[in-house]
């Protein structure tokens, strides 16, 4: 969802260093690029690891309270300001109009989710939506895949899942999907994204030759 059907990374990565900032952890716009598709959780968590912040400086608030001060910032950002990404409607209306089963598989909350879904307005387009968070573990892990193909009532191996991070193409990978990787164009090139089934620059270059390949 985050950077595929939202351009809701640039407002992760403002909240990250505002309230990464409250704590004295400065980060740069690059530096937040390094952790684009991690749970938020595990994001607090490896700058804790490098550069980690005391308690006082952090007013006593763990890394869960952390990540939840990052979260409802997104919240709120995303609800008045985030827009759809290229090509995201009409690659959802495209599946929508066959008739295949669509849904979001989300490391993000259920909450923002909803959010997103009513933002750009695809809630009538979707069969369902899931968020790792009710899994065991969250992307890496192929949890929120399996979930939703299980509650879709499909097999892993019928799915096509699309995604704009490593961590989620490892997840989508990892559950035994078809993927189609769409990654930022500053690291379009990285390897991690071999993996994929297919890669396309943007959800703008989807269409019926692409699905047909994808079939095949």
């Amino acid at each position: 969802m985050d950077g595929l059907l939202v351009d809701s990374e640039p407002h992760w990565r403002a909240a990250e260093r505002d309230v990464f900032g409250s704590v004295g952890l400065m980060l740069t716009d690059d530096e937040c690029k390094q952790t684009t598709g991690l749970p938020i959780l595990d994001v607090v968590n490896y700058w804790y690891a490098r550069l980690p912040w005391s308690v006082q400086d952090a007013s006593g608030r763990s890394n869960q309270q952390l990540a939840d001060a990052i979260t409802e910032s997104v919240h709120e950002r995303v609800a008045s300001l985030a827009e759809p990404m290229p090509g995201a409607v009409d690659a959802v209306t495209f599946f929508f109009e066959r008739g295949i089963p669509t849904a979001i598989a989300s490391a993000s909350p259920m909450s923002l989710i909803e959010v997103v879904v009513d933002r750009i307005g695809i809630r009538p387009l979707l069969t369902l939506w899931h968020s790792a968070t009710l899994e065991a573990r969250n992307k890496p892990a192929p949890d929120v895949y399996l979930g939703t193909a299980r509650k879709l009532g499909v097999e892993p191996a019928d799915c096509v899942a699309f995604e704009d991070s490593g961590s989620g193409l490892i997840s989508a990978h990892s559950a035994g999907m078809r993927a189609v990787a769409v990654p930022a164009e500053f690291e379009r090139e990285d390897p991690k994204f071999d993996i994929a089934t297919y890669k396309i620059p943007s959800l703008t270059s989807f269409n019926e030759t692409v699905f047909n390949l994808l079939n095949t």
